[in-house]
């Protein structure tokens, strides 16, 4: 079920209607904000989600995950958040990407829910509080939908159309500022540029998923991580492999294993024909010997797939067992 709000808290009285939030999820979540080659940002970054979280009265967590910087994010980070509390600096020897620090924030995180944060302040740390209020509702996710201009808006638009038809998701922005239960993030294996994914697959799941307008500002400083022509073929590609994941990773036997056994069948029928021919003795004009070479490849390749879709059955068998034993905690995490 979809549902969203305005773009702005609601105006009551003609006074801002501040978000409502329980007290119970003031303090339980955590800002989390993947950040690669953001030392201009940072300060700024770090004034205003203190303030933020001041005027909300909120006290969750901050961390914050140097992606490998070259540029002294990390150590700008370190200093920004003197004397603040609950806040994390971690982080990575190299640059791995997004998920990544995703992932790593996510197994730091104390807090039942996330919210994916940032560091190029594109987003206001104001909408925090929205997502709070979203997801006392009791949603597990709440994602949030660009709205006005921004600079590549029609590429995005057809990439999550693309994804709103390939994966039935009820959102419309899937790349964009988010919040979630934390489990969600540890529970689902996320490969590299995968974060775009997480919310298909989390739905995948049988996650609920709501979500809400957010403005987009300008970049205040720095350059864009993600962009050029190759970022849409690839992300097309990691598109086409999300979808077989999902509609096969459970069930390989029914692609492989049933194109396989299409092969073996057509290998079977052209074998028929090419015996009748013989038989009657209707040669054909280009002789019988590429009907054979066309039994043998129908043959070999049916069995092959078919092979592979059973081994293939096996391992997504495999697999099933071992997030059992994940989930009942006698597994490796």
């Amino acid at each position: 079920m979809l549902q969203a709000s305005t773009t702005s808290p609601a105006v009551t009285g003609g006074a801002l209607r501040l978000p409502v939030i329980p007290d119970a999820l003031r303090t339980n979540f955590s800002v989390l904000i993947p950040a690669f080659d953001e030392v201009d940002n940072i300060p700024a970054l770090f004034h205003e989600l203190r303030e933020m979280f001041h005027r909300h009265n909120l006290g969750g967590e901050i961390i914050l995950v140097d992606d490998g910087s070259r540029d002294g994010t990390y150590e700008a980070a370190v200093r920004e958040s003197a004397g603040m509390p609950r806040v994390k600096v971690l982080r990575h020897r190299r640059n791995q990407g997004k998920t990544e620090a995703m992932v790593t924030g996510a197994h730091a995180a104390e807090t039942e829910y996330l919210v994916l944060f940032d560091a190029d302040l594109q987003h206001s740390p104001d909408e925090i509080p929205r997502f709070l209020e979203k997801l006392a509702e009791g949603w597990d996710i709440v994602t949030g939908r660009k709205v006005g201009n921004y600079e590549k808006r029609g590429v995005s638009s057809v990439y999550n159309r693309l994804s709103q038809t390939l994966f039935a998701v009820p959102v419309r922005d899937l790349n964009s500022m988010k919040a979630f239960r934390t489990e969600i993030l540890r529970e689902i294996p996320l490969r590299h540029d995968w974060h775009r994914f997480f919310v298909v697959l989390a739905h995948a799941r049988g996650y609920t998923v709501s979500e809400i307008d957010i403005e987009l500002y300008p970049r205040r400083a720095g350059v864009a991580k993600y962009s050029g022509r190759s970022r849409v073929l690839v992300g097309v590609g990691d598109l086409v492999v999300v979808w077989f994941y999902l509609k096969f990773s459970e069930k390989p036997m029914q692609f492989f294993g049933g194109g396989g056994l299409l092969l073996i069948l057509a290998g079977l029928v052209v074998g028929l024909v090419t015996v009748g021919l013989r038989i009657m003795e209707w040669m054909p004009p280009f002789g019988f010997r590429p009907l054979l070479t066309l039994v043998v490849l129908l043959e070999t390749v049916g069995v092959v797939l078919f092979g592979f879709g059973f081994m293939a059955e096996l391992i997504a068998t495999l697999r099933a067992e071992l997030d059992d034993l994940r989930r009942q905690g006698r597994g490796p995490a």
